[in-house]
């Protein structure tokens, strides 16, 4: 019923970030009589990288699929949430409002306990959304009371942070040595 006060009025193709490189991604625009305007991310979905080896989907559409982790990770979905598969392309979509509100917290030299508490706080976000996708009962058997998880999550982390350093340096080694073109603009 809200869908239908709005009018398709254009389309424009989106690009992505690094994570979506390849993958088709539009922003349509849609009005309301009283010019309202409604803008909308259509964005390919492909199979999970985790298929080959979790299984095929339950989802006949991998729009599918994305729609509904992402019901079950967020506590309020954007209510325009959707799916659908391109009948020109043969393609899966999900669709979901533009909302381009990317926040970042300026924590280079920040105090070590407001950054000890943003972590946490990060920590307690993505934890919330978690629980939300599986039984809480069975997760908090799993990891038990000790630290073991909290603690193979820390190694994790800061391996995942140091490799990341490492592909930094071997990129930019990588253009020094004329091995990748770089161009400013």
């Amino acid at each position: 019923m809200l869908f239908d006060r709005f009018q398709y009025r254009d389309v424009a193709i989106k690009v992505v970030g690094v994570g979506s490189v390849g993958m088709m991604c539009m922003v349509a625009l849609f009005t309301a009589s009283d010019e309202d305007a409604l803008f909308l991310q259509v964005k390919e979905a492909r199979a999970s990288v985790l298929e080959p080896f979790t299984g095929k989907s339950p989802y006949a559409n991998h729009g599918e699929r994305v729609v509904a982790g992402r019901r079950l990770m967020q506590a309020a979905s954007d209510i325009f949430l959707g799916y659908s598969r391109g009948k020109l392309v043969g393609r899966d979509f999900y669709v979901r409002q533009l909302r381009d509100m990317k926040i970042k917290v300026m924590l280079e030299g920040a105090d070590p306990d407001l950054f000890r508490m943003y972590a946490r706080i990060c920590g307690q976000g993505l934890a919330r959304a978690h629980a939300r996708s599986g039984d809480p009962a069975i997760l908090s058997g799993y990891m038990g009371s000790s630290h073991e998880f909290d603690d193979a999550i820390v190694e994790f982390s800061v391996a995942y942070a140091d490799q990341t350093e490492r592909d930094y340096k071997a990129f930019l080694r990588a253009i020094r040595d004329g091995r990748l073109k770089m161009t400013e603009e």
